[in-house]
């Protein structure tokens, strides 16, 4: 179950645990246009990567860039998603505050 208040996210774990979640607002810019569009990021969500849903990929037109060998991603749970494995990539700056870096980002389709 996930609930939020303010910007501050809190998950109940299957062993009891309450894990404290921060969401900060970035921006994430095209590299083929500069432009981008400002979005609230989850910080500390134990994602091992940055990831961004296929969904999300499409309707803010990022261009897909193929990796060569698909990425399975597994869930938290040890169960390995049921989607298909990661096959794209997209390349965006990232801003936060006054700071700015190039990195690639995995797309994910959302697990129904």
């Amino acid at each position: 179950m996930l609930t939020r208040a303010t910007d501050t996210f809190c998950c109940n774990l299957d062993n009891g645990d309450i894990l404290r979640k921060v969401a900060v607002r970035i921006r994430l810019e095209r590299i083929d246009t500069q432009e981008g569009v400002t979005v609230e990021a989850l910080l500390d969500s134990r994602a091992t990567e940055l990831v961004m849903s296929s969904e999300f990929a499409r309707k803010q037109r990022f261009k897909l860039k193929k990796i060569e060998i698909p990425i399975y991603i597994e869930n938290m749970d040890g169960t390995f998603n049921k989607e298909r494995p990661i096959e794209n990539t997209v390349e965006v700056n990232i801003y936060y505050q006054e700071h700015r870096k190039r990195t690639e980002i995995d797309v994910i389709r959302e697990q129904k």
